[in-house]
């Protein structure tokens, strides 16, 4: 998982159209908080980005392990206005350091905020979706950026 004060990679990943999104995209011009879903089916995960939908001080991307097509449909059933974004090789959870644990069986999910210099502000990760969102720990590093900005 990144780490907080670490400089965010430039990760090269895909919305559901196909177009590449990188996260020096948003460099200078928007803070990015990261959600990587267990999967588009986790009904925990599904719980989390209806709340994240919600936040207006940063730019909310959802990363799901799941293939494109897969994952637009669930963003158009869902109605989401969210970017979403999947791995163009691989997942984007990889990229990030999030695995598959417990025999391989289920997929890390977690959240990393991004300022706009590209330094990591929040990394949160977990094996068990119930503790993936941790909301107060965004929050409270959401509320830092605003107040040096």
């Amino acid at each position: 998982m990144l780490e907080i004060g670490s400089v965010a990679p430039d990760l090269a990943l895909e919305d559901t159209a196909g177009r590449v999104v990188r996260l020096s995209d948003y460099r200078g011009a928007d803070d990015v908080l990261l959600y990587f879903m267990r999967s588009v089916t986790c009904p925990v995960c599904n719980g989390h980005v209806k709340d994240l939908a919600k936040l207006g001080d940063v730019r909310v991307v959802v990363a799901v392990p799941e293939g494109r097509a897969e994952a637009e449909a669930w963003r158009a059933k869902r109605g989401l206005s969210l970017q979403v974004v999947t791995g163009r090789s691989g997942t984007p959870h990889e990229a990030v350091g999030l695995v598959k644990k417990v025999f391989g069986a289920l997929q890390q999910s977690g959240s990393v905020l991004i300022d706009r210099a590209g330094v990591v502000r929040h990394a949160h990760a977990a094996t068990l979706p119930t503790a993936a969102y941790d909301k107060k720990g965004i929050a409270r590093a959401i509320d830092e950026l605003v107040r040096t900005r």
